[in-house]
């Protein structure tokens, strides 16, 4: 049973969530951290903050499903890797000794936030020209890109989404709207795999995740109307500030 204090902390850090995914990324930082400083272990809270990013996701792939407008020749190869590499990390993390990942989660939330630091440098220093039609081999090693970046994101998830930029940059994509389209559609696919795993492996604190959905659902909306008149300069300064600090602080609990 949640107390009414605890769900209000779940629902802000939610809703703080939601609206930095919908405008510059990084809830992760925000929304994990709150999970377990109530009380839920770190594994289930990882799981159960999947599902509220899945859910984001969801929204934001319908506002850019009309820039989707990628061939299915480099769409359906990108699919099937998102997927198998979803399962496959959600299962990695499922079978990982709670001791194991609280060791790896502060070199995990360290690396996220360096790629969302540097990750617009990673994208303009990856981007080639190429062939409007990528070619084979351009499309089997963007594949091989995305298995990892599916295996990381079914296993963690934090900065997923600049890995995936990253990756379409070596294609040669450069309308962000597009890369953003399918950027989404992909996360899409690697939390719902990794979603349907958590569900069927019953690990996830669902009182909690769906007090954090909700307050993510209305953060990400009322972010479409108001945050964007923040400059983004402060809101990405203030994902990088959170996530070197809850970086700091598991390192401490992890290795003190």
């Amino acid at each position: 049973m949640i107390d009414l204090s605890t769900g209000i902390f779940l629902f802000f850090a939610g809703m703080l969530g939601g609206a930095l995914n919908a405008v510059a990324g990084g809830g992760s930082f925000v929304a994990f951290p709150a999970l377990l400083f109530t009380g839920v272990p770190p594994i289930p809270a990882n799981a159960t903050n999947t599902v509220s990013l899945w859910v984001g996701v969801g929204a934001s792939a319908r506002a850019y499903r009309r820039h989707l407008n990628i061939s299915r020749r480099v769409l359906a190869p990108l699919l099937a890797v998102s997927v198998i590499g979803g399962l496959t990390g959600a299962l990695v993390l499922i079978k990982t000794p709670a001791h194991t990942f609280l060791r790896t989660l502060p070199w995990l939330m360290l690396g996220a936030t360096c790629l969302f630091t540097f990750g617009k440098h990673l994208t303009r220093m990856l981007a080639v020209e190429v062939a409007q039609e990528p070619s084979s081999a351009a499309i089997a090693g963007a594949c091989l890109f995305e298995l990892f970046v599916a295996v990381y994101g079914g296993y963690f998830g934090g900065g997923m989404g600049i890995m995936t930029l990253a990756m379409l940059a070596t294609l040669g994509m450069s309308d962000i709207n597009a890369m953003n389209a399918l950027k989404v559609t992909l996360g899409g696919a690697i939390n719902g795999v990794a979603t349907v795993t958590f569900i069927a492996t019953r690990i996830i604190y669902w009182p909690q995740g769906v007090i954090m959905t909700a307050g993510a659902i209305f953060g990400g909306y009322m972010s479409a109307h108001y945050a964007q008149q923040l400059p983004q300069a402060w809101i990405r300064a203030f994902v990088i500030l959170t996530g070197l600090a809850m970086s700091i602080y598991f390192f401490l609990k992890a290795y003190a």
